[in-house]
């Protein structure tokens, strides 16, 4: 199944623990085994393959020993600066966003428009 935007996160989570169950028994480790070598309980592994959600850690403890930490580079790439913003910023790295100019104020009341 291909993970979309679509999915919901409860099928998504499910789709997450077949993928990293198909991984684990191509690379002939039992729960226990992966569970092991990762430093979790093997609860958390049949939890995770079941489609629950997991802490970070562990994700990355059992990434680590099937060989997937590449896989996080690729989810979330590294960001890096945009050819237009080093032209506004000149060469300086930005260190925070900046606010949502269309977001309401704080404490504003809205009012309709015939009103005001």
């Amino acid at each position: 199944m291909k993970i979309t935007k679509q999915l919901t996160d409860t099928a998504i989570l499910e789709e997450f623990g077949n993928r990293l169950a198909r991984a684990r028994i191509d690379q002939q480790l039992t729960q226990a085994a992966l569970a092991n070598q990762a430093g979790v309980s093997k609860r958390t592994v049949e939890r995770i393959e079941a489609g629950a959600s997991a802490q970070m850690p562990s994700c990355i403890r059992i990434f680590r020993v099937l060989g997937l930490l590449q896989g996080l580079d690729l989810m979330i790439p590294e960001a890096g600066p945009r050819p237009m913003d080093l032209l506004k910023l000149k060469g300086k790295v930005r260190q925070r966003a900046s606010k949502n100019r269309n977001e309401p104020k704080v404490g504003a009341t809205w009012v309709w428009g015939d009103d005001a």
